[in-house]
């Protein structure tokens, strides 16, 4: 799960997000050059899987994720690809200590 959880976080392509992402952890003090979406602002089982774990207490950015999910149907038996809307908290590196 960890392992998955890294790989969508490295490699999503919402630019809408990114923006979120820069706007509110420079609003938490953060500076802007300190800030790099999917390198150093991960979700909390993305740090997991690479050896970090969020601080207690830490409060991360909320943002909207898309995750991809095949059905098949029951009557036809034909396989059908949609998109899941989910909320993803994103946490910067400072929020994060090695395990």
């Amino acid at each position: 799960m960890q392992a998955n959880a890294l790989q969508r976080a490295q490699s999503g392509t919402s630019i809408q997000n990114e923006m979120i992402v820069m706007m509110e952890f420079q609003e938490r003090g953060i500076p802007a050059n300190q800030i790099r979406p999917r390198e150093n602002c991960l979700t909390f089982h993305a740090w997991k899987a690479l050896g970090r774990s969020v601080k207690k207490g830490e409060h991360g950015v909320r943002v909207d994720t898309y995750i991809p999910r095949i059905e098949k149907d029951i009557t036809t038996g034909e396989e059908r690809e949609f998109l899941i809307r989910r909320t993803a908290v994103i946490f910067h590196e400072s929020q994060t200590r090695a395990i």
